[in-house]
């Protein structure tokens, strides 16, 4: 792969990762309530629905996707009631008072295993991930190179300069922990952080396949 074309996708897979989004916004609500540590499960999890994504994409199964209304509608609407679902339940999600949630048992927190599902689902069922994948990535492959040593190379790009972004994220949002420390606090956090999971929700009921239709 030529270097100019690398250096084009790292800009590319930069911007993109660093562009406020579901996973963002998951990855910056775990570290304020878990902690930075414990966000790492998320942001695996992350990663994992992010390779699926870019696998999807570059198999060309993405382009049968985007080619079927019925299908795209499906992962378009199990998508955004995921994300729903998981801003009702940040919502709603219980306080303790007198300690931020990253101090309160361990019993409080979600596993790591259902961290790192939540943030799988995440991007596994972001429709605007595939539309990006299957309308991007082509253009950063050569028909004239083996196509499987370039797939790899872009993905792990990719799963790096993504994991670091939303690990910066995370970082960001636990350093902030001490300010959120009393019930009210919390509970201002969670209806934050769950009003907006909603409304991405929401918003990927109207993500049209464009083009592609």
């Amino acid at each position: 792969m030529p270097l100019a074309t690398w250096i084009a996708f790292v800009i590319a897979a930069s911007l993109i990762a660093v562009s406020p989004g579901s996973g963002a916004v998951l990855s910056m609500s775990h570290g304020l309530a878990y902690g930075f540590k414990k966000a790492s499960a998320t942001v695996a999890g992350l990663q994992c629905g992010l390779m699926l994504v870019f696998a999807i994409a570059g198999a060309g199964v993405g382009s049968l996707l985007l080619a079927s209304e019925l299908a795209f509608n499906i992962v378009k609407t199990i998508g955004a009631l995921y994300l729903m679902f998981l801003g009702v339940q940040q919502w709603r999600a219980p306080v303790v008072a007198g300690a931020s949630r990253a101090d309160t048992p361990m019993l409080a927190h979600p596993s790591w295993q259902k961290r790192l599902l939540t943030g799988f689902l995440i991007n596994a069922t972001n429709p605007k991930g595939i539309i990006f994948m299957v309308a991007v990535l082509p253009t950063f492959i050569s028909n004239t190179l083996p196509l499987l040593p370039q797939l790899l190379i872009l993905g792990a790009t990719m799963l790096t300069i993504d994991t670091i972004v939303m690990h910066g994220y995370a970082f960001l949002a636990s350093s902030m922990q001490h300010y959120f420390r009393d019930a009210g606090a919390v509970r201002k956090q969670n209806r934050f952080f769950g009003a907006v999971l909603v409304c991405i929700g929401g918003a990927l009921f109207f993500v049209k396949r464009g083009n592609h239709a």
